[in-house]
């Protein structure tokens, strides 16, 4: 039940970043790589990005869940089922089942059942996947946040506090600080149930109550948080187009789109040459002789670097 309640917050979570990457689709930024300016895409790429992202984590936990409901009751010391009666588990289980409401099924080995918790260890695995892809996604948005006059400052975020208590007006990122120390936290909780998973001795794995304590802990930290992150930050996310478009029109790699017509290390040449000389792509380009005006305005336009041809 908790994981089916974290799947639909989560969920939330996944719906509104795909509202807010239809809301960007028009909005041409550039790119980054290596940390380093890079080719365009839209606003609204970059969150259909982040989007997939968030659905991929739902679907990742889900497809855990057959392996959970599989119980080890009926396998009784060593997984022979000694002193129980032949259809006691699957009764057993069959009748949680009926209380709980969930599949739950008779281990169809209880010697793998009662000896290994792979299905835990697999389960917080999943839930990892989805602390990486949280810690990712809030770290780019308060970076790109960063600011408000000397950072990237693509995107203002919510303002839900008053800010820093020594300097007057400063808004910080906490709902992203938030949900990224819960990510550090749930990858924490899986580093100790990976560590409980393999100290399964023998016939019988001892380290379930660890195991269990840390992944229902890290389902409510995931679920409380995505909550929290949806409603106090990706809700109120607002794109600053000036910015953005300003910074688009300074960047030098721009010059990739000139590749297939005047070569690498033509266009290579023009951009260093902008970078070295503080000047613009267009700039450099007409000074080393490589292309003429119109040619640069024709083959240089962000608007058609945004797919295959």
């Amino acid at each position: 039940r908790l994981i089916a309640t974290y799947c639909q917050i989560y969920n939330a979570c996944m719906m509104l970043l795909n509202k807010k990457a239809k809301e960007f689709a028009n909005i041409i930024k550039i790119g980054r790589t290596h940390t380093q300016d890079a080719t365009p895409l839209t606003l609204g790429q970059e969150f259909s990005g982040y989007t997939q992202q968030v659905k991929n984590g739902i679907e990742r936990v889900k497809t855990t869940l057959p392996r959970l409901y599989q119980l080890a009751i009926g396998g009784t010391a060593v997984g022979t089922g000694l002193n129980t009666r032949i259809g006691f588990a699957e009764k057993c289980a069959e009748k949680i089942s009926k209380l709980t409401g969930l599949p739950f099924v008779s281990a169809p080995n209880k010697f793998e059942a009662l000896a290994a918790h792979d299905a835990l260890v697999e389960v917080s695995g999943a839930l990892n996947t989805v602390a990486v892809s949280i810690m990712k996604i809030a770290n780019d948005i308060r970076f790109l946040a960063s600011g408000p006059r000397c950072g990237l400052g693509e995107l203002t975020l919510p303002e839900n506090e008053p800010g820093s208590s020594i300097m007057p007006g400063k808004v910080n990122p906490t709902q992203c600080e938030a949900i990224t120390m819960v990510a550090a936290q749930v990858m924490g909780n899986h580093v100790a149930v990976s560590i409980g998973g393999s100290n399964g001795h023998f016939e019988l794995n001892v380290f379930k109550p660890m195991m269990v304590s840390n992944v229902l802990r890290s389902i409510r930290l995931l679920g409380d948080s995505s909550r929290a992150f949806t409603l106090n930050c990706v809700n109120g996310i607002v794109a600053n187009k000036e910015r953005i478009d300003k910074i688009l029109h300074e960047s030098l790699m721009l010059v990739t789109a000139l590749n297939p017509h005047i070569g690498y290390d033509k266009a290579a040449k023009i951009a260093k040459t902008a970078h070295k000389e503080n000047t613009t792509l267009k700039q450099a380009a007409l000074k080393l002789g490589f292309l003429t005006s119109e040619e640069f305005d024709k083959w240089v336009r962000p608007e058609e670097m945004l797919g295959p041809k």
